[in-house]
């Protein structure tokens, strides 16, 4: 089975943002290929939602096939609110602390993200995961779709 990598919104508008848009093409041609499986959660699904239509209409186009559906669960929604009590993030960061604790509770073997400030930062990144493992999931692995290529 590839290699599992949960992506948030920002991946996909990464595709048309000048900046991002050659590492995040060839991330989804590994999706594609079949050599990573794409996990998007019913929050990415709700941002994507409201996102730019050249956006929404890139994601509607990606196989099923190489996408893992999940959902926010209880228990994924008590872990982000860990994150925010515990401060590693502010309360403007809900939706960022949402998609961590989902990757987190499925598992996924990478997070992958654009969002420097909240999500793709060193200091979040050891806040993320110190309480990961003092309440006994996993640590998190959390790159930029650069980074994901490297791996």
């Amino acid at each position: 089975m590839p290699p599992r990598y949960y992506f948030d919104t920002s991946v996909f508008g990464g595709v048309f943002d000048t900046e991002f848009k050659i590492e995040s093409l060839r991330i989804f041609e590994l999706v594609k290929s079949g050599a990573i499986r794409c996990i998007v959660s019913n929050i990415t699904e709700g941002e994507l939602a409201d996102a730019p239509e050249r956006v929404r209409h890139f994601f509607e186009k990606i196989d099923n096939r190489n996408i893992e559906r999940v959902l926010l669960t209880q228990e994924s929604a008590d872990l982000a609110e860990i994150y925010l009590n515990e401060n590693v993030v502010g309360p403007t960061s809900r939706d960022d602390c949402l998609h961590i604790a989902i990757a987190t509770i499925v598992k996924a073997d990478v997070l992958v993200s654009w969002n420097f400030k909240h999500i793709v930062n060193e200091h979040r990144i050891k806040g993320y995961n110190y309480i990961n493992l003092r309440l006994g999931y996993d640590e998190l692995e959390i790159v930029s779709p650069k980074t994901a290529l490297q791996l």
